[in-house]
């Protein structure tokens, strides 16, 4: 999800502006994790801080719905690359363990594609390499052996001077790829994600498995870059369940951030960013007026640039940011029992049964007639096995929608009919059969976080 944050200065086009030595009033307007993020540091550096946000809970699009069986995660799932969480709460004086519990998920995910080929994939690499070799014989093994050690060779090399830096930039990078000359053909510069996967491995059922890493970003393998194969380390670095769901990792930083001073503001929607000589003095809420020093946004970055909070900072982020749109998706969360004919990991993916053709509808901005389906069986984390209803989310790859739109009843219904009709060819059946207000498209996804388009990740990487 993205967790990009804007400093707002309407001079910042290229570069976050500089705050001053000690502002003493920080408004953070979006309470997603980037924004709690910020909130946490700040509170607990002993700066005055406000956050505001238009929905009635912290959290963004790592959110809950209700169901019979409980609140069900209809954003993220699990947890990654838990040290930045551990490094955040560290931060705050704190530990992430004493705030939520976390489970790690030795089975990062069960693959099904239609021939009926299944394929379990951990975080113990020699077992994915015993799995695969079974499944897909020595010569893919090896391939996936030598894919994964290249994988883990980016992420080693880029952890601390890109995803780490506090400014990554495309000169940081040149210059330590020439420190590193050995990682510049590691990278496949100029390359799709698709086009070196399909070099990569010669059984194409495992170049679709890794090729769909691409849209973990908004993306789609096709017009991504090759180094998003990084995903993979990350991955299959650990994967955690947050008992509760998802939404209590939010939960806990919020709670950790009013501990330490910051305050918060539901049910309120940011109407102006009020400038004074280029600068910010005031933020409008639902027709009050909060005087500020400083202002960090945590929205879609599209918003600052189409107006939403005023015509003075319409600058602070150049188009370039936030075009072309990530994808969107279709999101069911709902609670049913299923029957016991497939076997049904935490983490499952049903692929595509042509994978040289999934991804094309999406690029000319249409539905998806032979998707890939992703279910996480949340009651099923650490290899439980429920009885009776349990909770699920089904997530689809849908391309964003125009600034306009809205819900289209019928596209609800053909959406919902393709989904459960290609389950059932896997023989996956639930009951109840969801209905369609179980459903999140990109036309509510537009409406819960304005002037996104629907897309979820901001940005596309494409190109």
């Amino acid at each position: 999800m993205d967790t990009s944050a804007v400093l707002v200065n309407a001079t910042s086009r290229k570069e976050p502006a500089i705050p001053p030595a000690q502002p003493s009033h920080i408004a953070i307007i979006g309470a997603g994790i980037g924004g709690l993020a910020a909130a946490l540091r700040l509170a607990s550096a002993g700066l005055q801080v406000s956050v505001f946000d238009s929905h009635t809970a912290p959290g963004g699009k790592m959110r809950t719905v209700p169901s019979a069986a409980g609140p069900v995660d209809a954003g993220p799932t699990v947890l990654t690359l838990k040290p930045v969480f551990d490094a955040l709460f560290a931060d705050a004086g704190a530990r992430l363990e004493d705030h939520v519990t976390l489970e790690t998920e030795p089975l990062l995910a069960r693959h099904f594609w239609p021939d009926g080929t299944t394929l379990d994939l951990f975080s113990d690499i020699q077992a994915s390499v015993d799995t695969v070799s079974r499944t897909f014989g020595t010569t893919a093994a090896a391939e996936f052996r030598a894919f994964t050690a290249r994988a883990n060779r980016l992420f080693d090399a880029f952890e601390g001077p890109m995803m780490q830096a506090a400014t990554p930039s495309l000169g940081a990078l040149t210059r330590h790829t020439l420190r590193n000359p050995a990682l510049i053909p590691q990278m496949a510069p100029h390359q799709t994600l698709s086009r070196m996967l399909a070099r990569r491995f010669s059984d194409p059922r495992l170049a679709q498995l890794f090729a769909r890493y691409a849209t973990y970003v908004g993306g789609t393998p096709e017009q991504s870059p090759a180094i998003l194969s990084l995903i993979w380390a990350a991955e299959q670095r650990g994967v955690w369940h947050v008992k509760g769901g998802m939404h209590r990792l939010a939960v806990a930083i919020a709670d950790l951030a009013q501990a330490n001073g910051a305050s918060f503001h539901f049910d309120a929607h940011v109407t102006r960013i009020e400038m004074q000589d280029q600068q910010p003095v005031a933020i409008h809420t639902n027709g009050d007026r909060h005087p500020v020093d400083m202002v960090l946004f945590n929205g879609d970055p599209r918003a600052l640039t189409q107006g939403a909070l005023g015509d003075g900072i319409t600058t602070a982020v150049s188009g370039q940011a936030t075009e072309p749109r990530s994808l969107s998706a279709q999101v069911h969360a709902f609670a049913a029992t299923v029957d016991d004919t497939v076997p049904l990991a935490a983490h499952n993916v049903f692929f595509a049964a042509d994978p040289a053709r999934e991804y094309h509808p999406l690029h000319k901005g249409k539905a998806q007639s032979d998707p890939t389906l992703y279910i996480c069986a949340q009651d099923r984390f650490g290899g439980r096995k429920p009885v009776g209803q349990e909770r699920f989310e089904i997530i689809m790859n849908a391309a964003p929608v125009g600034s306009g739109a809205a819900p289209d009843d019928n596209e609800v219904t053909k959406c919902q009919t393709l989904i459960f009709n290609r389950l059932r060819q896997f023989g996956l059946h639930f009951t109840p059969t969801p209905g369609p207000e179980t459903l999140t498209g990109p036309a509510a996804f537009h409406q819960m976080f304005p002037h996104s388009a629907g897309s979820l990740y901001g940005r596309s990487p494409r190109g």
